[in-house]
């Protein structure tokens, strides 16, 4: 794609989004369209030094761009209410699925390629297992209405009859990485694990409320957030890859215990974790085990490598968490 592509990014100032425009930005992308709410502070300093064309507040941009009319490459729809512990459904709604089919439909309009997120909180339990068909998306059953928001425009998604020249939803499995200084309590856990151990030298995990899984044993698909920014990428410069869902995880689940390890290793440190009980709000809405099917994406064309959890975690305590530094 011209380096001279217009190309809209929203939530464009959160943690994924600003890095991304960072990662554009180094390979000479600077007409970047950055949507998102800029009332927050901290976020502003994922931002700082970057460059881009122009910032438009998230609740003005269909009224922006009918207005202005710019002639835009892509689209990386990447903005939503992504916080777990919010149950308001009604602001789910908004900005998860009304938003973003506003969004798919300006896409389709214009002719313009979309790359979206999506969440493997879609796939709830996992009793229908973590693979990116098409097929079982109408079965899903997500633990939370952050879940049920991004499986709700994904079902949509597929009942449309006229779409985007080429489009993909990504779900986005534990991605983790520099920029997430903002995100208070929604921070990965390398975040949180990380100021613990500053602060307190431990580190407190969750216990296991769940038999067959031993306290810290919980596994997830942990993904640095570089890898996603390859991929996003891969999808707006390769040619001929397929219009899908697709999931976006490393395809090997870790251990809560292994990925605070990664983290007192790249700190140089011994290991100290200690075990607490998991909050109740959230116990009946845990998932206990998630690992991406990459099975699709790699058929799709898509060919390089995954960060492992200890290569990820150490170039993000060591290269950013640890100097307090920005991608």
């Amino acid at each position: 794609m011209n380096k001279n592509a217009n190309i809209i990014i929203t939530g464009a100032a959160g943690f994924i989004g600003s890095c991304l425009v960072s990662f554009l930005n180094e390979r000479g992308y600077k007409n970047l369209i950055l949507v998102d709410e800029f009332d927050d502070e901290e976020k502003e300093l994922n931002l700082l030094h970057k460059n881009y064309l122009a910032r438009v507040e998230r609740e003005n941009f269909f009224e922006w761009v009918s207005k202005e009319k710019p002639n835009v490459d892509f689209v990386f729809h990447l903005g939503a209410r992504t916080d777990t512990t919010e149950f308001d459904y009604a602001v789910h709604q908004h900005l998860n699925v009304d938003y973003s089919q506003s969004m798919w439909n300006y896409c389709t309009i214009n002719n313009i390629p979309l790359v979206y997120a999506s969440s493997a909180a879609t796939y709830g339990d996992g009793q229908l297992g973590y693979n990116d068909d098409h097929g079982i998306i109408e079965q899903l059953k997500p633990l939370n209405p952050y879940g049920i928001s991004k499986n709700e425009f994904d079902k949509w998604v597929l009942h449309q009859e006229v779409h985007p020249p080429f489009w993909a939803g990504l779900k986005f499995f534990n991605v983790y990485g520099p920029n997430e200084y903002h995100k208070k309590r929604m921070a990965s856990v390398i975040f949180h694990s990380y100021n613990q151990v500053q602060k307190d030298g431990f580190v407190k995990l969750f216990k296991s409320h769940k038999e067959g899984f031993k306290d810290g044993e919980q596994l997830r698909d942990f993904i640095y957030v570089k890898d996603l920014l390859k991929v996003f990428y891969w999808l707006m410069t390769a040619q001929g890859i397929p219009s899908a869902i697709y999931n976006l995880g490393t395809g090997k689940a870790r251990s809560f215990t292994d990925l605070v390890n990664a983290t007192y290793t790249a700190l140089g440190m011994k290991p100290d974790i200690r075990f607490i009980d998991m909050p109740e709000d959230i116990r009946d809405k845990y998932q206990y085990f998630t690992e991406a099917n990459m099975k699709k994406l790699a058929l799709a064309g898509y060919t390089e490598s995954f960060y492992s959890l200890e290569e990820g975690v150490g170039d993000y305590v060591k290269n950013y968490l640890s100097q307090n530094s920005y991608y």
